[in-house]
């Protein structure tokens, strides 16, 4: 009876929201490692092989203004709290155990959860259980082995070594293939499976489907080259069929909503042909090369098919977003950042956002970069101002703000505003210094070898 209370108040909600469906949907939320926006054929990219993604884009509705953080944990954090960083971002791999994230609200109204994948939040073999998820298998919990060939994953807490040519992204997957198949034994309980994967994020070594692929590999200095990205990328695309494969092969493909999206911009340097010209991955800078990523959604019978969507979007948006899909309800005394877009999801116009407030600090320090992005404009926190028309990655000499006249003048004043919206947003506690100043390259590049 306690489990059927919660998932009848969802079910309530669901029908209270505008939406009368049947059941709950099942979640999985798919979070693919230093993938950019550039790099899905759906969304012009020449260089990978991606048709199980463009198929469920074909299907589905496909985001094409999608903004996360420049780096894994920022990005990660935000998805999870639904908060930006400004308010919670400790230091790089660390979360506050005590957060309230999408599989604690989830959970709480009767879902069955997991996590599958890459974590970087905290060592504690329990914190995932008390971040909400009933169980999990992850890389980068309690240690940091490798994660590819022969790798070493955390199931529930255990400590496991592979050492006979196995591929960790293959024992994460039947992990959440494994979760699924028994949650579908009982359709009267829904669940979240959030599928953070170790793809495609370097070192760049090969696959099983790569010609050089060796299984007596050992470690992550060895075999690295850049060629293996296209084949990492395909990999990846492969797993993601797969999922799409299992709840289609157990009869529940039209009870689950499907989310994919990347967690900051391609490896930095990675070169690929996107829209007939060559693009450069920006991992850890905040420009579009860093910060835009794919973002598709789908759900047979209620998301319009070939659908493509230019509202804003911001990391902070998934957890509003999975609540309302599940007929959540957000604690009042929750902060919440973000938005829902689950009404855009079903064809429906919802209420965009405007712009896109950002903080980031990767060690919860200075160096911050604080700005506000529009679909047209951006302004840091300094008085730098960008017409992202002219100049959409940011190389070109900003403008001053008294320099500005007309639409540009009026964008700035309106996004000086939420700046000092959020000017006294970082809790006290968190506070190791004040001010912006300026990423060296050094420190960029620094940041991009992160996880």
């Amino acid at each position: 009876m306690q489990r059927f209370i919660p998932s009848l108040l969802g079910f309530l909600a669901v029908t209270l929201n505008g939406s009368l469906f049947a059941r709950q949907p099942n979640i999985i939320l798919i979070l693919a490692d230093d993938l950019g926006y550039e790099t899905l054929h759906c969304n012009g990219g020449e260089s990978y092989h991606t048709p199980n993604l463009d198929q469920l884009a074909a299907t589905g509705i496909r985001f094409n203004r999608c903004n996360v953080q420049p780096l894994c944990t920022p990005t990660r954090l935000q998805l999870m709290t639904g908060q930006y960083n400004v308010r919670n971002y400790i230091a790089w791999a660390t979360i506050d155990p005590n957060s309230t994230t999408f599989a604690t609200l989830l959970r709480n109204a009767g879902y069955a959860t997991a996590i599958a994948g890459k974590w970087q939040l905290g060592h504690d073999k329990n914190l995932p259980r008390e971040l909400g998820f009933d169980e999990f298998c992850l890389w980068q919990h309690t240690r940091r082995p490798p994660r590819y060939a022969n790798p070493g994953l955390e199931y529930n807490g255990e400590e496991r070594d592979f050492k006979n040519g196995e591929y960790g992204p293959d024992l994460v997957n039947k992990f959440a293939l494994d979760f699924i198949a028994k949650c579908a034994q009982n359709p009267s309980k829904p669940f979240l499976l959030y599928y953070p994967m170790m793809l495609t994020h370097a070192p760049y070594q090969p696959t099983p489907d790569s010609p050089d692929w060796d299984p007596k590999a050992m470690g992550e200095g060895v075999n690295h080259a850049p060629k293996h990205f296209a084949d990492m990328v395909a990999y990846m695309d492969k797993l993601v069929g797969s999922v799409v494969a299992k709840v289609n092969e157990l009869g529940i493909r039209g009870d689950t909503l499907i989310f994919f999206l990347g967690d900051n911009g391609t490896g930095l340097g990675t070169k690929s042909q996107f829209k007939g010209a060559t693009f450069i991955g920006g991992k850890s800078t905040t420009t579009a090369r860093g910060m835009h990523v794919p973002l598709i959604a789908n759900w047979p019978g209620h998301t319009p098919a070939r659908t493509a969507n230019d509202d804003l979007i911001d990391s902070t948006d998934i957890l509003p977003t999975l609540c309302e899909s599940a007929g959540v309800v957000i604690p009042k005394d929750l902060t919440i950042d973000g938005r829902s877009f689950f009404p855009q999801i079903l064809g429906r116009p919802g209420q965009p956002r405007e712009w896109i407030y950002t903080w980031y600090a990767p060690d919860g320090a200075p160096p911050i970069r604080e700005f506000v992005t529009m679909k047209k404009y951006k302004l840091y926190r300094n008085g730098r101002f960008y017409n992202l028309e002219r100049d959409p990655y940011e190389d070109e000499t900003p403008a001053k703000m008294t320099d500005l006249t007309g639409d540009e003048a009026a964008a700035a004043k309106k996004m000086k505003s939420v700046l000092n919206q959020f000017a006294d947003a970082r809790p006290a506690h968190l506070q190791k210094s004040a001010g912006e100043s300026q990423p060296r390259k050094a420190a960029q590049k620094a940041a991009s070898k992160r996880d």
